[in-house]
């Protein structure tokens, strides 16, 4: 992947999400288990694209790491919303879809999670998505020069006087004699 382009990377992936969720299609989603198998492979697809931008665009040329604050402030979030409606769309009754129709009636959003039930395909793949933008790649280490030892400050010498020694204004003043410069 090292010589392909950004351009021909994204193309490669979306032919592959496109084959993920051609394949959801063949799965039937009227068992909780298939209903599953169909989502987790639309939100694989989102993550395919996402990951497509990363390995493509390779900007940084470092390793792909975890993004721990878009992670908490994207994903989470995101995984939190659209999940809701996810679960609440299952096919057969179990203690999840129950309870989050339970929630959803009791603090005035069934109408939207209902409303948006039909849409959870796009939801799931928006969640695959969004995780896929919590990778980023780190910049290469560099290889730093060593830096110049700390020096530490001057002492003052015999030759500065103290403001007591001063003409009484309070300043204090210095011989400003230079020093020799070293001869190479």
């Amino acid at each position: 992947m090292y010589g392909l382009t950004r351009g021909t990377v994204t193309l490669l992936a979306a032919g592959a999400a496109g084959f993920l969720i051609w394949l959801a299609t063949q799965i039937d989603d009227g068992t909780t288990g298939g209903y599953w198998a169909v989502y987790g492979i639309v939100a694989a697809a989102g993550l395919t694209m996402a990951l497509s931008q990363l390995l493509g665009g390779w900007t940084k040329w470092g390793w792909p790491r975890l993004s721990a604050n878009v992670l908490l402030i994207a994903f989470v979030p995101t995984l939190i919303a659209a999940g809701w409606v996810v679960v609440g769309h299952q096919p057969n009754p179990n203690w999840f879809r129950n309870h989050v129709l339970n929630w959803s009636d009791d603090i005035g959003i069934l109408g939207l999670v209902r409303d948006l039930a039909q849409y959870a395909a796009v939801l799931a793949f928006g969640i695959g998505l969004v995780f896929g933008f919590s990778f980023d790649t780190s910049g290469p280490k560099v290889a730093r020069e060593p830096a110049e030892p700390r020096r530490e400050p001057a002492k003052a010498s015999a030759r500065d006087t103290t403001a007591a020694e001063g003409d009484g204004d309070g300043k204090v003043e210095r011989d400003r004699t230079p020093e020799p410069a070293e001869r190479s």
